[in-house]
């Protein structure tokens, strides 16, 4: 593991990753920052506590609106995936539950 120290909104981090997942983990970094300094900006909100939250969910926002490569499920956002995973496990818990009380 290697060890890297990053700023974030002003404050240093000290984090560890892999050389190879260092990249990564720097543009993760360059994102966030940039995000919580815009929202910072804005003025609309003092916080550091608050700012962190408002870039979480807009980094939560474009990962679950985020369009899977082509393919069998190309063109779906994660999010709409997600949604329907969710809705065929219920439909399977219903299924098994209406089987058990068959039994």
């Amino acid at each position: 593991m290697e060890r890297i120290d990053v700023t974030i909104l002003g404050r240093d981090y000290s984090l560890a990753c892999s050389a190879d997942e260092k990249p990564a983990l720097m543009a993760a970094v360059r994102h966030v920052d940039h995000l919580m300094l815009r929202i910072q900006g804005s003025g609309k909100v003092s916080s550091n506590e608050r700012i962190a939250v408002m870039a979480a969910l807009q980094i939560a926002g474009e990962l679950l609106a985020m369009k899977a490569p082509d393919g069998p499920l190309g063109g779906l956002a994660v999010g709409d995936f997600k949604r329907r995973i969710e809705d065929m496990n219920s439909l399977l818990d219903d299924a098994l539950s209406g089987q058990e009380k068959l039994l």
